[in-house]
């Protein structure tokens, strides 16, 4: 074998093993991502005081004509609150990993599917990116308009001093990329070093 080819395989051998004591570094980065986003579609969804879904969230997830007509509300409300309540609990500590990230996992398709889809894939608007339908391209023309009314009618300048205006798609990226992430925890688990599991796994294989 060329001399190169097997110095380059040995020093990846290596390194490999080197690396292989912060593997979990990965995952624990994945899981302190998703909490707040998890914990915050959950505590939207429940009321703490009832420990049951809002009635705002039971209308929207039930009613055919504004909402997503999905059968039985109330149920389809809880268990996705909760999934979602649960979740961020479970990745903050890194427990039961894998089997959380199934039902998150489904709860990020179902989400995908039922309020985003019809969108597209961008979340926000933006006609110059890749996978812009139609209607994305048609919300440059309000954009503009919207800044035409602001720069006549409102201070422009102080509006727009924590970025630029936007407009929402509401497309199935954001739902897709976490989807993507609970996958990747799915094969990754909670990561060596940095979760309960790990540790509980260690203190079993020792009894």
């Amino acid at each position: 074998m060329n001399p190169l080819v097997t110095l380059y395989y040995s020093l990846q051998k290596r390194f490999a093993s080197i690396a292989r004591h912060v593997d979990g570094l990965p995952a624990l980065a994945l899981r302190l991502y998703l909490v707040p986003t998890l914990w915050m579609a959950g505590s939207q969804k429940i009321d703490m005081g009832t420990l049951m879904p809002n009635q705002s969230i039971v209308d929207w997830f039930g009613n055919p004509d504004w909402g997503l007509g999905m059968p039985y509300p109330t149920l389809m409300a809880f268990l996705a609150g909760w999934t979602e309540l649960l979740g961020a609990i479970f990745l903050a500590v890194g427990i039961l990993v894998r089997w959380i990230s199934i039902p998150l996992m489904f709860t990020m398709a179902v989400a995908a599917y039922t309020t985003h889809w019809d969108n597209g894939w961008q979340a926000i608007a933006d006609p110059g990116a890749p996978f812009a339908n139609e209607r994305v391209m048609e919300s440059a023309d309000r954009l503009s308009a919207a800044r035409d009314i602001l720069r006549e009618n409102g201070n422009y300048s102080w509006l727009t001093g924590s970025g630029p205006l936007v407009i929402l798609n509401n497309g199935i990226e954001f739902a897709a990329t976490y989807f993507i992430m609970l996958l990747a925890l799915l094969t990754l688990g909670g990561g060596r070093y940095v979760s309960l599991d790990y540790w509980l796994d260690r203190w079993l294989g020792r009894r």
